[in-house]
């Protein structure tokens, strides 16, 4: 019986953080399929974004990802927001619990607020297209060229050391020219940007992978920039480019809600 008490046992799942008084809702979109409603918890003029929940740790599986993913859509629509780490929630329902958080990190919570307001993240992923660079890379480089048309007469057998010699050639010259061409577009984007934070990529056919924090008033200026690289190099790279991203790789807050 103190089991399944303990697993029916009702917490509150914090989202994020806004600037806001007074009392606000966003609709039964809470995380857990239960329609939990999203509302405020308010302390002076900021406010934690929560909805009840089951206390319990969620999976990162892709259907609670995407609930929690969708609050924060949705209050981003009117509101610069100070994103709270998946899977935050106060073990039980006492709203005054979480009142004593935002009051203890006001000043933090303020201060992260004025320097997110009117901003959002966007990403870009760089590929480089395989065939189209392979040729590129060919063109550029004599040594790598060269051997290839050497050994193109001989049997696999006999050119199997050349082959491999190729190979690291040509993943020596790829990650130079990745170097290149995602200095250029870190060039290129950042003078628009307030901050830019490059993330690792998942393998050597990916020139770039970062998100950049744009004032609103210059989302359409990095847009057109983005234009200009694509018009530029889309014949030997593709680019992908996310707009409106919660601010997760510039905030992501971490928050004890087991303290007292």
């Amino acid at each position: 019986m103190g089991k399944m008490a303990e697993i029916e046992k009702e917490g509150i799942y914090l989202y994020c953080i806004i600037r806001h008084s007074g009392n606000i809702e966003f609709g039964p979109i809470g995380i857990g399929n239960r329609n939990d409603s999203v509302y405020a918890i308010n302390f002076k003029d900021i406010c934690a974004i929560v909805s009840n929940s089951t206390v319990m740790r969620y999976e990162a599986r892709r259907t609670n990802l995407l609930a929690h993913q969708l609050v924060l859509e949705e209050v981003m629509k009117n509101f610069s927001i100070l994103p709270i780490r998946f899977s935050t929630i106060s073990e039980s329902y006492n709203q005054s619990k979480i009142v004593n958080i935002l009051e203890k990190e006001y000043d933090k919570f303020s201060d992260l607020l004025n320097k997110m307001e009117g901003k959002k993240e966007l990403g870009l992923k760089v590929m480089t297209l395989e065939e189209p660079f392979f040729k590129y890379i060919l063109d550029r480089y004599e040594d790598i060229r060269s051997l290839k048309e050497r050994i193109a007469s001989l049997s696999l057998d006999k050119a199997h050391y050349q082959l491999i010699r190729i190979g690291e050639m040509v993943e020596e010259a790829l990650i130079n020219e990745n170097l290149k061409f995602s200095n250029t577009i870190i060039d290129a984007l950042s003078p628009i940007a307030e901050d830019v934070k490059v993330n690792d990529k998942y393998n050597n056919y990916m020139i770039l992978n970062a998100a950049f924090l744009i004032k609103k008033e210059k989302e359409m200026e990095f847009d057109q920039a983005i234009n200009t690289l694509d018009g530029q190099y889309g014949h030997l790279l593709k680019f992908k480019y996310v707009g409106s991203l919660p601010p997760y790789n510039f905030v992501n807050l971490i928050i004890n809600t087991q303290e007292d």
